[in-house]
């Protein structure tokens, strides 16, 4: 990151640094996680689904379980043939549902073309769903009452937080319109009183809407979209997009060094979003295991 720290510096332009942001938290949630153990002798769990041999799926799950051995989370991954059916998918996470030594379950996206995805997701319990996919936790973003958020929203928001950037009243865009970063983005910062603008693949003249913007997220997932011309002066940019190019080198969505020349505030990539997406998973699941403790604890306290 010291070459766009640098691009970014000759600008003016502050680099929101998701790592150190991630950093910071996973300590916390490292002494709240060891907290529970030494009052409830429970220690945070993750089970991990994967389905197939998909290498890029493989990376992010090996990834997620680092993440949780840092903090104290007890992690167990599942690891299935690509041929298994939705039935058995499903009795799978109906048995980690009533597991009390799991707190979140993740299924790892994408999966295979034979399995039922919403069935799946809306199979997992609610107060277990750290991925924040339920369709109740997707609904709550418009209702309000979630008992998870999705984890790269739920970053996006925090990155925003830790540079202490106004939300309510600004005009804000959100390119790409994914139900997992897109429209929840939306949804998560309209709760904010920001007012949104979403753009996709079928947006006519994108650089209209992208130009009105005060603060501009981009989760297209199409490599350096975002160019200088498209984005206004003093913008605050955050780029969801990790692209792997044919180098092996990755970027995101938007043109990092031209548009750095612009914005007050831009995330690099990697190290911007990317290492909040899995800390925020992190945060779900302390959440749920610390919301099971003390429901135990009232229920005992009560009898």
């Amino acid at each position: 990151m010291s070459r766009q720290a640098d691009i970014a510096a000759q600008s003016g332009a502050t680099i929101i640094d998701g790592r150190a942001l991630a950093r910071d938290m996973r300590e916390v949630l490292r002494q709240r996680a060891a907290g529970l153990q030494e009052r409830f002798g429970i220690k945070p769990g993750l089970a991990v689904i994967l389905v197939g041999k998909d290498p890029a799926s493989g990376v992010y799950v090996a990834n997620k379980i680092r993440a949780c051995d840092q903090v104290g989370i007890h992690s167990r991954t599942i690891r299935l043939e690509t041929t298994v059916s939705t039935h058995e998918l499903l009795e799978l996470i109906r048995a980690l549902n009533v597991d009390t030594s799991i707190h979140g379950i993740l299924v790892q996206l994408p999966l295979p073309g034979h399995i039922d995805m919403p069935a799946v997701l809306d199979a997992i319990d609610v107060n277990k769903d750290v991925d924040g996919f339920h369709l109740y936790n997707i609904g709550g973003l418009v209702t309000g009452g979630t008992v998870f958020s999705p984890c790269t929203p739920f970053g996006v928001l925090k990155l925003l937080e830790y540079a202490k950037i106004p939300i309510e009243g600004q005009n804000v865009v959100v390119v790409g319109a994914s139900n997992i970063v897109g429209k929840p983005t939306a949804l998560m910062l309209m709760a904010r009183d920001a007012t949104v603008s979403i753009c996709h693949a079928k947006t006519r003249d994108l650089a209209q809407f992208t130009i009105l913007a005060d603060i501009l997220v981009v989760a297209a997932g199409v490599p350096h979209l975002i160019v200088p011309q498209m984005v206004k002066r003093g913008a605050v940019v955050i780029d969801v997009g990790i692209n792997r190019m044919p180098d092996g080198s990755i970027m995101g969505d938007v043109e990092f060094d031209g548009v750095a020349q612009k914005a007050s505030f831009i995330t690099p990539v990697p190290g911007g979003v990317g290492p909040m997406t899995v800390t925020m998973l992190l945060s779900n699941t302390v959440d749920g295991a610390e919301a099971f403790c003390n429901a135990a604890d009232s229920t005992s306290i009560s009898l």
